[in-house]
């Protein structure tokens, strides 16, 4: 796990002076040691967390010849297997690292390379006679990259934006397109970010850069195809058990997260870590740090349980959009800040439960197709009309049923959160043309899943944009920020193949979510435990909203010139106004202050 960043200039050489800021800026990826390559007009970089093979894996790498340079961000886990197969086709090692796979795959498979890789990755390879740079993205999102083609015809890329910032070529300019968008999904969504120009390389795609044209292409369409036949809760638990083994693969010690949720609860069954961590608050209702400690003893595994404060948690709102890069609204990310932190004093690789809830149907909203059935069968004018009535009230438990049933599938989801409507944000914003619907990002999706059950179409949104846009890019981004390499299990092309293919009536009902995942974790697990009901990652800045002095600390950065910029002020204040009386506003008030805390990170003065 490391960060990698670098550029290849528009004309001329490259300006190798320029390539360390870049790495200064993301050095938290990888504190072990720096490393560059530059000639001609490329220059790469790489921070390296040593993982694998801790003497010899420097980098950059090269081929044989040295025609092939590469950094790589991220571990391929049957690079073992691919080494045996390249040897046995004639190539010859000089590490044990599983980046020198990358070289002597792309020599032997070039663009099928991607496909026989079993890991997470995003890479960038060199080919230095024919000029051209080839980057990577794995299938699911699970580490970051973004480019930037600048006006000067230099192409930028690195794990992180901020790295782009002290470039002589890069003009940082804010993307006000991309607000109403955040405003809607609580993250930046789709291929555009909140800086002018930059993009990220999508899931599942690769770039190629040559005679100064940027191309990006996808090379792998993850789809979910319900059979008919059931799966063993055996056949699951045999397939998880193999990935949270190959998962294990490291030179290190790998440890574990664990929270009351069956996701984390049971790959720290499967894979048995030394230690786990837990996260937990003075309020009990958000605490799930009893139930860890409960499971934690009864595997025999060691749990730290990290408690945080109201202030500290607050204090840490704005380190956290820094190391985000772009906004986020989901709070969870300031738990895993510190859950990460934690776990980094002891240890530099952990498992985690990511990634359950898109495969297996873990939401709580995929039970709605289930529910008030009965609400369903009124004629479509009577429910769009109440719906309509409905959006104009303050966001609430029923009026939410209301708006959500007044339209259809495809009009109404586009991720597990949906925040400001359109009503809503042309009420909120300063000036808005109303051209922030995110239901543009997910219609392809939409066509493509025709025919398909409601919760196998709303998975196959989430696994498209929610799972890279919010909850892979906190987990990296949390965990890297402190040197902290974190491993998902659950995003495996093998247990993805299992997934996929799940019947309908495998993934929820009325009644619950998991269904099939629950039932092979029932065999391992307490009861209590595989039957826990989802609770996401719970974290009380609902109740800490009501309390002094957070309402204050909202209300001051309310007041500021940068709110006033994007906002109508007034509107903000109301809204935390009606939070305070007993509205239900905390997620849209923690949305736009974590955008505001944001801006000043990167565009205050």
């Amino acid at each position: 796990m490391c960060g990698i960043a670098g550029f290849i200039a528009g004309h001329g050489a490259a300006n190798a002076a320029a390539l360390a800021p870049m790495l200064a800026r993301i050095a938290h990826r990888g504190p072990d040691g720096q490393g560059t390559f530059v000639e001609g007009p490329a220059a790469l970089g790489h921070c390296r967390l040593a993982i694998i093979d801790l003497e010899g894996g420097a980098q950059p790498l090269y081929s044989e010849d040295k025609n092939l340079v590469v950094v790589f961000n991220g571990e391929i886990y049957n690079y073992r297997a691919l080494t045996a197969e390249l040897t046995a086709l004639g190539h010859t090692f000089a590490t044990r690292t599983d980046t020198e796979v990358l070289l002597h795959g792309w020599e032997q498979w070039g663009r099928e390379l991607l496909p026989r890789l079993r890991g997470m990755f995003a890479f960038a390879l060199w080919d230095r006679r024919a000029g051209v740079l080839f980057c990577a993205r794995d299938m699911f999102g699970i580490k970051p990259l973004y480019y930037c083609r600048c006006a000067d015809g230099t192409l930028l890329f690195a794990s992180e934006i901020k790295a782009f910032l002290d470039h002589p070529s890069f003009a940082k300019r804010l993307n006000t397109a991309q607000l109403p968008l955040y405003l809607s999904c609580q993250y930046s969504p789709g291929r555009d970010t909140f800086f002018a120009g930059v993009q990220k390389l999508l899931p599942g795609h690769f770039l190629e850069f040559s005679d100064g044209i940027v191309r990006t292409t996808r090379w792998v369409q993850p789809a979910f195809l319900p059979g008919e036949a059931p799966v063993s809760p055996a056949e699951i638990e045999e397939v998880l058990r193999g990935s949270a083994a190959a998962h294990k693969v490291a030179d290190v010690e790998v440890a574990g997260f664990l929270s009351g949720g069956v996701d984390s609860a049971y790959l720290t069954a499967l894979a048995r870590p030394a230690r786990t961590y837990t996260i937990s608050y003075a309020e009990p209702k958000y605490d799930e740090s009893f139930p860890a400690r409960a499971l934690a003893r009864s595997l025999g595994v060691r749990n730290r349980v990290r408690r945080i404060s109201p202030g500290e948690f607050w204090d840490a709102v704005p380190a956290v959009q820094y190391h985000m890069d772009e906004p986020l609204a989901d709070a969870a990310a300031v738990a895993l800040y510190f859950l990460n932190r934690e776990a980094a004093k002891d240890v530099k690789v952990v498992l985690s439960g990511e990634g359950a809830d898109e495969l297996f149907g873990g939401y709580n909203i995929y039970r709605d197709p289930f529910t008030a059935r009965w609400y369903d069968r009124l004629p479509p004018w009577l429910r769009a009309g109440l719906g309509a009535a409905a959006a104009l009230l303050p966001p609430a438990r029923g009026v939410n049923f209301l708006v959500r049933r007044g339209m259809s599938l495809e009009e109404r989801y586009f991720g597990p959160t949906a925040l400001f409507n359109e009503r809503e944000k042309r009420r909120l914003l300063a000036d808005y043309a109303g051209d922030g619907d995110p239901m543009f990002l997910t219609e392809a999706i939409w066509d493509a899943t025709e025919g398909l059950d409601p919760v196998t179409r709303m998975q196959q949104v989430d696994l498209n944009l929610w799972l890279a846009g919010d909850i892979l890019l906190k987990a990296d981004k949390m965990s890297m920020a402190h040197s902290l390499e974190l491993r998902v299990p659950f995003l495996d092309r093998e247990v993805w193949a299992l997934a996929a293919a799940l019947p309908a009536a495998a993934k929820a009902d009325a009644r619950t979510t998991k269904i099939a995942l629950r039932r092979a974790a029932a065999r391992t697990l307490p009861a209590a435990s595989a039957a826990r009901k989802k609770l996401g990652f719970p974290v009380p800045v609902r109740d800490w909203l009501r309390q002094e002095p957070y309402t204050s600390r909202v209300r001051a950065v309310f007041s500021r010139p940068a709110a006033a910029e994007f906002f109508d002020p007034r509107a903000l204040h109301s809204m935390l106004n009606q939070h305070l009386h007993g509205g239900d506003c905390w997620r849209q008030i923690w949305c736009v202050y974590s955008f505001l805390i944001w801006y000043e990170q990167f565009f205050g003065a």
